[in-house]
Order: structure tokens, then sequence, then C-alpha cells
């Protein structure tokens, strides 16, 4: 995507933009325009069999830790600030303009003046201030709490505006009003689970972990989403009994079909499958604070341990890429591509197990199938590639249920996944600096915590390139999470549901197919 004649990408001209303090506002209200006026309808009950539910899934956006409860938040309910179309440019959506004054530390908003929550009270700028806030404070336990804690302050400054205070310059900083995490809900909200919000679908029936049940909108503020009367999300965590529910017609789309058999499903009268490169990332994170894994050399031959081409062909049947324990995409700007392939290498694993000490450690590794499908193949897979290099595993089948309250950041070495984050600054904020509250392994390193806060600063492209390489590096080298592939997006629908080009960031379109797909019939 072009702006101009200087071929600059849009995040390219935003960059300059914020340096010189210059507003930024996109037009138009949805990402594909031109091409939906000739085909989306309304009409019909959408119905969604999604992987990954449970019954400790909430509504609260600081609590949310599966794709079901941000499937059903954010794909119907609510609404983020701003919005990612599939290149991962910002798209105004709550928010109408956004403008940085020089030196990138303080971002003023505008809102819409034409947005109603399903209750019929007009969001303005004290909505705004309480949502991000909702993230915020001392003891926060929000997912995103690490990324907003930059914020000095959220300070409403008319009805429809106000700014965002931050102790040192960041020119990502907008990117962070798209996360799904961050939707707006009226002020002073106190039960999430109702649900209340801006988006295209109101609320109807809510079950943690089992369904979610929405109908239209009748005063949503976009004209051109929200194509269904209603949407029902139904968890349906078993891959086949997911599938035979599009074969037979009981739901209309799916997440995460079974990649073994996707090709042979795209075959099918009637089904097709979407497959779309993204950023997907298959992490095992091992808790640096816990024995071996403080052990710099055992993480090394945990590393070393794992045949990544094996896996990309076994599990992933070709739909995606190894990873190199980074966890920044090669797509996302600064991703140290450069940085040499780590391969499975066996007289390595006993070169680090023997400078280790731990040669006798028999490291067990906690999954779930709910986690990815293929996830307890790939730990079987892996042990046995650890097996013939030397290094003892068990694998450990844990409950689907809980998964993410009982084994994730419980366990010490265990199963994990991650959606591209559209920023550097974003991902490592969120799960690589110390007082991350979803630090995943543990990863508490001051030093590479004072780079993190120093490249966000650092409005120079060229030394902030530098400094987001060497963290890459020191991740790559010493970190405490093992990334062996990174997937494609695998749905699968009916033919009769409609879409655009597909974002490859999060599964199902963004998780916003609910309100951007649509019946062609």
């Amino acid at each position: 995507m072009q702006n101009g004649k200087n071929g600059l990408t849009r995040r390219e001209f935003m960059a300059g933009a914020v340096a010189a303090g210059v507003a930024v506002s996109i037009p138009g209200q949805g990402l594909f325009n031109t091409a939906w006026a000739a085909g989306p309808k309304k009409g019909g009950a959408m119905k969604l069999g999604l992987a990954g539910g449970s019954t400790t899934d909430s509504l609260d956006p600081a609590t949310f830790s599966g794709v079901f409860d941000q499937m059903s938040s954010m794909g119907l309910y609510r609404n983020p600030f701003l919005e990612l179309d599939r290149n991962g440019e910002l798209h105004p959506e709550l928010v109408a303009e956004w403008q940085a004054e020089p030196g990138a530390k303080v971002w003023k908003f505008k809102l819409r003046q034409d947005v109603e929550f399903h209750n019929g009270k007009t969001m303005d700028a004290d909505d705004a201030v309480f949502s991000i806030n909702h993230h915020r404070g001392e003891g926060n336990k929000s997912q995103i709490a690490s990324v907003v804690k930059p914020i000095k302050e959220v300070k409403k400054t008319g009805k429809y505006e106000f700014n965002v205070i931050l102790d040192s310059p960041n020119a990502d900083f907008p990117y962070i009003l798209s996360s799904t995490r961050m939707p707006c809900v009226p002020a002073d909200t106190t039960d999430f689970q109702d649900g209340m919000g801006t988006g295209g679908y109101v609320l109807k029936e809510w079950e943690p972990g089992v369904r979610a049940y929405g109908e239209r909108n009748p005063n949503y503020f976009k004209e051109d989403r929200a194509w269904f009367d209603s949407v029902e999300i139904i968890t349906m965590t078993d891959d086949t009994a997911r599938t035979t529910a599009l074969k037979t017609g009981q739901v209309d789309m799916i997440n995460r079909p079974d990649r073994k058999t996707a090709r042979l499903l795209g075959r099918m009268k009637g089904i097709q499958v979407i497959n779309t490169p993204g950023g997907l990332k298959y992490t095992f994170p091992m808790r640096k604070d816990m024995k071996p894994y403080d052990n710099p050399d055992f993480r090394k031959a945990v590393k070393y341990s794992v045949d990544r081409e094996a896996l990309i062909k076994t599990i992933l049947q070709g739909y995606g890429v190894m990873g190199n324990d980074i966890p920044v995409p090669s797509f996302v700007k600064f991703a140290a591509t450069s940085i040499p392939q780590r391969q499975y290498d066996p007289e390595k694993v006993k070169f680090h197990l023997k400078k280790s000490g731990y040669q006798d450690e028999v490291v067990r590794l906690h999954v779930a199938d709910m986690v990815y499908n293929g996830c307890v193949d790939t730990a079987q897979l892996w042990k046995e590639h650890a097996t013939k290099a030397g290094l003892k595993m068990e694998v450990v089948k844990e409950a689907n249920d809980g998964y993410w309250s009982k084994v994730w950041r419980v366990k010490p070495f265990c199963a994990s996944f991650w959606y591209a984050r559209p920023t550097i600054d974003w991902i490592l904020s969120m799960t690589y600096v110390s007082d991350a509250s979803a630090n995943e392994s543990f990863w508490k390193v001051p030093s590479f915590d004072k780079l993190v806060k120093a490249a966000r600063a650092e409005l120079n492209e060229d030394k902030r390139r530098d400094m987001y390489f060497e963290l890459q590096k020191i991740l790559h080298e010493d970190g405490s999470v093992v990334i062996p592939m990174i997937a494609n997006i695998v749905d699968a629908a009916s033919d009769k549901i409609g879409f655009n080009p597909v974002a490859g960031n999060v599964e199902l379109d963004g998780l916003r197919a609910c309100e951007r797909w649509w019946f062609k019939s």
C-alpha cells in the first residue's frame, strides 16, 4: 500500500509525520469499500464453530486469555479505537483523527461523534479515558498492563477529545489502541460480562467457553459492516467435530481446521479453505526462574533438540515457516531476519547439556490439544528428536479446560501461542520485559528492559533498527522461549460466505470475520 509518488508506505509516512507533529487522519470508514460495494448484502444467521474456549473465559478486556473471549468481544460486541487492515496499517474506527506533538510524547485523539453504545448512550471522551485506564494502575493484572505502562496520563480535553501523555517518545503508540484487549466500554463499567459496547452485534447470550450469541446492532455506526442478522459462536474443541459441523452445514465457518486434512477439505464441494500467511507463533516457554531452565546452556540444549523442518512438514503440513526463537515475524518492521536460522543439532545438544551439568535431567513438556491443532503431536515428535539427541523428555498431556490458568505460566515448561502484533515494541513490552503481565517465561533481565525502553524512545530509524537487532539477538542466543515454527492462519468456511482479502495477524480475519464477512446468497 503506497502513499503518493514518494513511494512511502503508510507506516513510513506516519513515522515521519510523528516526528514533525503532523496530524494523521485516513479518510473512509471501510477498508475495502470499492470491493464491498459490488458484493456484500445484509441477511442470514451465521454460526461459527470455534476452537479455544474455556469456562474461565471472560468479557473483561483486562482478563482476556483465549480466542473465544476475544472473538466474542471484539468480533461481536465491541470496537477498538483504531483498526488494523490486512497490511498492518492503521485506520480510523472509534478514533477519527490522531496527532502527535513534536517529539511523540503527547498524542492527541479525536473521537467520532456519532457512535452509540448498545444502551443508547453516546460514546465520548469519558468512556475512552476509562477504557484505557482499565489496563493501568499499580498491580494491574491486564495482559497489556506492561504495554500501557509508559502512559503517564490519559486526559480528557473536550467532549470527544483526549490526550495520552507518555513518559518517553513512542512513534508507534497509536498501534496500541488497535489492541483486541482494548475495546471501548462505557465509563465506570462494573460488570463487563454484559458485553456492553459499540459493536455490530448486541449481546443476547453469553456462556463462558461455551456459546455467544448476538443480533445485529440497528444503530451501528458503520454502514459497510455487520452484514449478518445474527451471529452465534459455539465452542468446538475437537477438530473432527468442528470439521464435521462445517461439512454438514451445522456451522458456516470454523477456525483451525486440521492441517493434515486441510487440502482435502478445500477440495470438497461447498467448502473453502482460507490460507493466509501470517505471524501465528507456536511458543514453548521455559520458566527462567526455575531450575534447570535458569541455566543458559540447558536452555540452548533444549533449543537445539527440536527438528524444526520436520515440524513444518509433519505438523504444519507446509502451512508455515521455521521459527528462530525470535518473537518478531519477518513482516514486522525491524525484524532481525539476518540472524542465522537455528537448526536441529544433536552434537550441540550434548555439548550444552554437559556444560550445564544437567545431563540426567528429565524435561517435562506440558501440553494440551486446545492450545493449537497438533500441539500434542508436536510434543511427541519433539520427544523423538530430543531422545535421539541425548535429551531426556516426557510429554505431559493436560486437560483442555483451565489450561491457561492452571498450566500456562505455572508449569516450568509448556506450550503456548501468540498472534502477530504490529510493532516490535508491542511484542517485547507485552511478553519479554520484566514486569510484563504476559511474560510467559519469566524472562527478567534489567539490561534488556533498559534497551527496550531506549529503543521505544529513539526516533532515529537507523539507531532504532540497531537497538532492536540487538534485542532480538539476545533472545535468540539466551532467551527462555523456544519458537520452532510460525504458522499461516488457516480457517475454513462454507462457499456461501464472502470476504475480501483476509488479515493474517490473527485468525478469522484479525478476529473481525463476524463483522467483515457476509453471505453471498
